[in-house]
């Protein structure tokens, strides 16, 4: 009977291991500049099954310090899968990141890190959703990133039109998806494809769990008023410090310590403000230095002063500053701090130079954002990205597979 009980406890034990929903862990201080990259470019963390991407980020500390990586497989809903590593891995992992270099000619010191997957050591042989964790030399774990595996298997369509609702008309965005899976045999789709829908990269803000709404023939139609809709937000203010010395229409003053101060220029809170277009990068950033050939090492680092006007009311909850830069973080090194004595909000955060899309959030204690009271409104009009990622888990499968992407852009979005 003893035996039995401790067999049962042990499987409960498993169970609940593999339930936990895992998030992702941010970096510490000294950790700086992470992101997917492809072709030298950032991306967003949707890349196809056999496609060559790389982890990068800097070390602030500049010691050449070991670290190390791991690759785990999850299920749709970011609970580990029960598949042991050689189902999903050919090859090995736990492996120490060997391409780094040292910053050459600046005066924040760092070490920049490449690790370019796949490799000599392992390769990602199914779709689906990835963690990969950095780890250093103690193999204390340092910071993960999500990262979604895909498959073009099924053929979809994703379009962009203004809210339903005329409580929302002008604030948000309604996404309208058409998955057509042809002749391929499904069982069960209805039940069986899961869907995810983003806005620029955010993993905070994704939609899930959404069923179709009708069939037709071989296509499942997903035509809801309120289930996929986004708050529209406004266009991502912009910080160009690529010349780090000069100040330009984003950056009023330049000061000199021990590395450079860029001091922007003060945004005012747009919440009651006609919808003004202007171009951004829809939250990404591009390491840069115009004097240099090579931003990955000759990119320098400088305290990037943020000052917002806004109003008073907005001192009931925190005002955060994030981007695809921090990830989208809500961390106390982004959170703005109000200055009585000018009545604006402030914050210096340490930034690679470079063109870098930011904007400003509010959230109350819990990290709730408020995005119907956004600082900077929602507007319709609002050019947003916007992918779809279709999952499908048949009866027999252990695991989710990413079978089909679909990306479209809000300036085509329709009445």
């Amino acid at each position: 009977m003893r035996k039995i009980l401790i067999t049962l406890l042990s499987i409960v034990l498993n169970l609940a291991c593999y339930s936990q929903v895992e998030t992702e862990i941010q970096p510490p201080f000294n950790i700086k500049t992470v992101s997917f990259t492809q072709n030298s470019n950032n991306i967003t963390p949707f890349v196809k099954l056999g496609d060559s991407f790389s982890l990068e980020f800097d070390d602030l500390f500049g010691n050449e310090a070991d670290y190390y990586y791991t690759i785990t497989l999850y299920n749709y809903d970011w609970t580990e899968s029960t598949l042991v590593k050689s189902e999903y891995l050919n090859g090995m992992d736990n492996q120490r990141i060997m391409t780094y270099e040292n910053s050459f000619n600046t005066l924040q010191q760092y070490s920049h890190y490449t690790q370019v997957f796949p490799n000599k050591f392992n390769r990602i042989t199914k779709s689906g959703n990835y963690i990969i964790k950095i780890f250093n030399n103690d193999q204390e774990i340092v910071f993960s990133r999500k990262i979604i595996i895909y498959e073009d298997i099924i053929g979809a369509s994703l379009l962009v039109k203004r809210a339903r609702d005329f409580e929302s008309l002008n604030e948000k965005q309604n996404l309208e998806l058409t998955i057509n899976y042809g002749e391929r045999v499904l069982q069960n789709p209805l039940k069986n494809i899961k869907v995810s829908f983003f806005q620029n990269g955010n993993w905070n803000t994704a939609i899930h769990n959404v069923k179709p709404q009708y069939t037709l023939g071989s296509e499942l139609i997903y035509r809801y008023n309120e289930e996929t809709q986004f708050w529209a937000g406004n266009e991502f203010y912009t910080l160009d410090n690529s010349n780090i010395r000069n100040n330009n229409n984003s950056v009023s003053k330049v000061t000199a310590g021990d590395i450079y101060n860029s001091h922007l220029y003060i945004n005012n809170a747009r919440q009651n403000k006609p919808y003004t277009y202007f171009p951004d990068f829809n939250g990404n950033f591009y390491s840069k230095n115009i004097n240099s050939e090579n931003p990955k090492t000759e990119a320098d680092y400088a305290w990037v002063y943020f000052t917002l006007e806004a109003p008073s009311y907005f001192l009931e909850k925190d005002i955060y500053i994030n981007g695809m830069f921090n990830n989208y973080s809500l961390g106390d090194e982004f959170k703005l701090k109000y200055n009585p004595k000018n009545g604006l909000f402030e914050k210096a955060i340490l930034l690679k130079q470079g063109y870098i899309n930011y904007q400003y959030v509010i959230a109350d204690t819990q990290k709730n954002i408020d995005f119907e009271n956004a600082i900077d409104g929602n507007f319709y009009l609002t050019e947003n990205n916007y992918v779809a990622i279709i999952y499908y888990k048949g009866n027999n499968d252990r695991t989710d597979h990413v079978i089909g992407i679909t990306r479209t852009n809000s300036e085509t979005i329709r009445n």
